[in-house]
Formats: C-alpha cells, sequence, structure tokens
C-alpha cells in the first residue's frame, strides 16, 4: 500500500487521536512468536472497507494485514467502544473551537436494503416491505452528526427522538462546562408523536415538528437540508448504501467509524 494513500485514508491528525482510545493486543496463541499486525495498518484497512464499500474478502493484500484479521479486529474495538469514542474525540475538537452549534438540534433518518442480518433490520414500507434498516442521525444546526442509532426500516421516527437525546454525547465548549443536548429540536412531520414529545418538554426541550393535518412543515422543511447533507456525507461512506453486515453492531460500528471521519474533515477545513 502506499504512503500517499494510507495517509489520505487516515491521516495523521485523526490517528493521533485515536491511538489513545486503542485497546492492546497480544500475539494469538497458534501464533507463537508472531507480533499483532500494525495498528494503523489494519486501522487503515477498516476504512478502506467503509470508503470503498468492497467486501471483506476483497481486501487488497497491499494493506499488509488479511481481511480476517482486520474483521476480526473491527469486532474487538467495537466491543470496546471504540468508534464512539473516537467520535466524540473528534467532536471534542471541534467543540474548543466553537464549531458546535447546539442550537437548533435537527433529527431525520434513512433507510438502505439490508442483504445480510437479522437484529436491527425490519421490513422497509418504501422498499415493497423487503428487509431493510434504516440509520437515525441527530446533527448539531451545522450538520455535524452527533448521535447516531441503527434500527429495522419499519421502526417509526418518532421512537428515536428519545435515545438521540440520550445518546448525545457531553461535547467541550469554548468555554464552560461539556454540553450534551440541544436547546431546540427539529424534525419533519414523520417525527410527529404525543408520547415522545411531551417526553422532550419534560426535559426543558422545545420541539419545532409540524403536526401532520394541521401545521404545514415548510418553514421547518428549510432547515432539511442541513441534516440531508449530513446523511449524505455519511452515505459518501460507501459500505453504508447497502447493509452487507450480519451484525447489526457491525454495522453501527461503521456508522460511527463514517461520523468519525466526516467530522474530522470539518476540523481539517478549520486548519486550511
Amino acid at each position: 500500500m502506499s504512503s500517499d494513500l494510507s495517509k489520505r485514508l487516515v491521516p495523521d491528525e485523526p490517528w493521533e487521536l485515536g491511538v489513545p482510545l486503542l485497546p492492546s493486543f497480544a500475539a494469538r496463541p497458534q501464533g507463537a512468536g508472531t507480533a499483532p499486525r500494525a495498528e494503523r495498518a489494519v486501522f487503515t484497512a477498516v476504512v478502506y472497507v467503509l470508503t470503498s464499500g468492497c467486501a471483506w474478502r476483497h481486501l487488497p493484500p497491499t494493506f499488509g494485514t488479511s481481511s480476517a484479521t482486520a474483521h476480526r479486529r473491527l469486532t474487538a474495538w467495537t466491543e470496546v467502544g471504540l468508534w464512539r469514542r473516537l467520535h466524540r474525540a473528534v467532536l471534542d475538537e471541534l467543540g474548543v473551537r466553537g464549531e458546535v452549534d447546539w442550537i437548533p438540534g435537527i433529527v431525520d433518518a434513512a433507510s438502505v436494503r439490508a442483504k445480510k442480518g437479522d437484529r436491527l433490520t425490519g421490513p422497509n414500507p418504501v422498499d415493497r416491505g423487503k428487509k431493510g434498516s434504516k440509520l437515525h442521525v441527530l446533527s448539531e444546526a451545522q450538520g455535524i452528526p452527533l448521535a447516531l442509532a441503527v434500527s429495522g426500516a419499519n421502526m417509526h421516527g418518532s421512537l428515536a427522538l428519545k435515545p438521540h437525546i440520550l445518546g448525545s454525547p457531553a461535547v467541550r465548549s469554548r468555554r464552560g462546562p461539556r454540553r450534551r443536548r440541544p436547546v431546540k429540536l427539529r424534525a419533519v412531520k414523520a417525527y410527529f408523536s404525543a408520547d415522545p414529545l411531551r417526553w422532550l418538554r419534560e426535559r426543558g426541550l422545545v420541539a419545532r415538528i409540524a403536526r401532520p393535518g394541521i401545521e404545514s412543515g415548510e418553514r421547518l422543511g428549510r432547515h432539511r437540508w442541513k441534516i440531508e447533507r449530513s446523511i449524505a456525507w455519511l452515505f459518501g461512506h460507501r459500505r453504508l448504501t447497502i447493509r452487507y453486515e450480519r451484525k447489526g453492531s457491525h454495522f453501527l460500528a461503521l456508522l460511527g467509524l463514517a461520523a468519525a471521519l466526516t467530522c474530522y474533515k470539518k476540523l481539517a477545513k478549520l486548519a486550511t
């Protein structure tokens, strides 16, 4: 693998943020005398699969690691929560620069067809009932992804509001304490439901969601392009456009890694 491709897939800055978060690995018992693969090479291989969309078995040998090792490491890193912690580390860097705008937060979702997997899948009502998964995204005002979730494609969007708020990370700010929730929350009509909205009001969050059949969604829809752009950024990582992962945790892991890389691109623009 050329050094240029390696640095393009995993630049030094996000790698340096991720290194302290990586668990240590020892040689496997059946590989007596062999050293663990270079962490950066394996990490880069995982990023390559995510961005290119290639099957694990088609991972080029130039990465210096086998597809089995890369997939095994993905599982291990997922179990220790690496992707969520890496995403938060990049958000912290954006937060201290004052680049995270919490007024308002925006919620939306997109469905993808699921070729494999049983958990976190369901019949997609907009794809003739074919099996699919739904990606739920909470972004800040400019579309930087803050919290993510995966469900079956048939899950009502309003059910994601509570997990999004509870799962939103506490992000560093330029001054003052960490912040973990927006002041307002915008979403399209599909997210309107009495119980989740009541839950939000009890926690002091103002939800701007048009009531179906009563209010026009045109005014709220003016903000939707920001979250649609955020979802488009995530789908720029081609492994997410169709779910091939058998395990729902692996698909969510790749979504978390895509969010971290998306946030890093925003961070990199600040340095130019």
